[in-house]
């Protein structure tokens, strides 16, 4: 089919070289492509540990793979109906880009009514679903913790910066909070509070801690000349409880480590006595996902550890998120936007097979919110000056 109408493109974000780092448009493209790319390589094996991983695969999980069970995932169980492998994107990508629509609808920061005005009717409208291979409605395919926003707001009319308590606690807010630390960017004060009112409606407890330093952690990793180490010296600035010292007992291990095939198993060891899912990632334990000051999710440390094992480079630290296992597709969501953040190149290979099999545009949401961060940090800038000449009139120092 032709199009009737030629919309003309707007122009790349000028390469980086050695003297030129990434800047705001290159950083926010990297990240939310690099989310992307990291949920689909790691949804067909999200579930499984390292070492189930590597004996389907004859080793380790180097690029896109197929579905675990092969031509039998339609009905093979527990992944039917879901069509995972071959580059399809999970719900971590469609609520990223749910949540780039709802910026890109308010043009400003979010808190948790916009949650309740507009990403509950997006959850609702009919959009491509990969894992589906179908059209359908969002709500269809997100898991329950997410369908509980729905639930809550649009038919429990819920107060919505109260409608989180009592969801199960998991990683589900924090997994899409990406796009709230590139609107932040260079600022993770600002995303990590931002971010907490926007989950507000979906997540408590440490889930919702986990949004805030994830965002956080985007943020930090848009900073001109930020580093790994100064992503987590960030994070744990701002992260609290259960949250903090999971964050501190990973990143002390991965440290250690350069390589993450010997990173397996000590980061799993770090973060056990935090998780409350157990070893048995299918059968989640009595105590799972409840509300705690002492523990927290499983996949924001390890993401983080994995960031400082692959030294920033895409690559190896979304590779070693994926060969992890258990929650690997979000873990590697965040992983890989972190390190796109940073201004670690996401394989091009790997982008283009993962946008054709998921019909998706990666570049899109991209170009979408970095005209919406520069139009909020502009707002920010007049908000601030405001204050600014109101304060010196009211302390008299004008």
């Amino acid at each position: 089919m032709t199009p009737t109408t030629a919309m003309a493109a707007e122009p790349a974000p000028a390469p980086s070289t050695p003297q030129s780092p990434p800047g705001l448009d290159e950083r926010i493209t990297r990240a939310l492509v690099g989310a992307a790319v990291g949920d689909a390589l790691g949804g067909p094996v999200e579930g499984w540990t390292p070492e189930q991983i590597a004996e389907r695969h004859g080793g380790r999980v180097t690029g896109i793979v197929g579905p675990w069970h092969g031509e039998n995932w339609r009905t093979a169980r527990p992944i039917a109906p879901y069509h995972k492998g071959d580059g399809h994107v999970t719900d971590d990508t469609l609520m990223t880009h749910a949540l780039v629509r709802v910026y890109d609808r308010v043009r400003d920061h979010l808190d948790a009514y916009a949650v309740a005005d507009h990403l509950v009717p997006d959850l609702l409208s009919p959009r491509w679903i990969p894992e589906l291979e179908a059209e359908a409605l969002p709500l269809q395919r997100i898991f329950l913790a997410e369908k509980w926003i729905v639930a809550r707001l649009h038919y429990g009319h819920v107060d919505p910066r109260e409608a989180g308590a009592g969801n199960i606690v998991n990683c589900g807010a924090a997994m899409y909070m990406a796009p709230v630390g590139l609107v932040n960017a260079g600022h993770p004060e600002a995303a990590y509070a931002e971010a907490l009112e926007i989950a507000a409606p979906h997540q408590s407890s440490y889930g919702r801690e986990a949004a805030g330093v994830f965002a956080a952690a985007v943020a930090a990793a848009c900073h001109p000349g930020a580093t790994p180490d100064a992503v987590i010296d960030a994070a744990l600035a701002l992260a609290k409880d259960g949250t903090r010292s999971a964050i501190e007992e990973v990143c002390e291990v991965a440290s250690h480590h350069d390589d993450f095939e010997a990173a397996l198993a000590p980061l799993r060891a770090a973060v056990e006595p935090f998780d409350t899912v157990g070893p048995d990632y299918r059968s989640p334990s009595l105590g799972a996902r409840r509300p705690s000051r002492l523990h927290a999710i499983e996949e924001l440390p390890i993401a983080l550890g994995m960031l400082l094992v692959g030294g920033g480079d895409y690559r190896r630290t979304v590779l070693g998120s994926v060969n992890y296992g258990r929650d690997c597709d979000s873990i590697a969501t965040m992983s890989g936007a972190i390190a796109g953040a940073l201004g670690s190149e996401v394989p091009a290979d790997w982008a283009a097979t993962v946008a054709e099999a998921s019909r998706l545009d990666l570049h899109a949401p991209a170009r979408t919110l970095a005209r919406v961060a520069r139009e909020v940090f502009a707002r920010d800038l007049e908000r601030r000056r405001s204050h600014e000449e109101a304060f010196a009139a009211l302390a008299g120092t004008r």
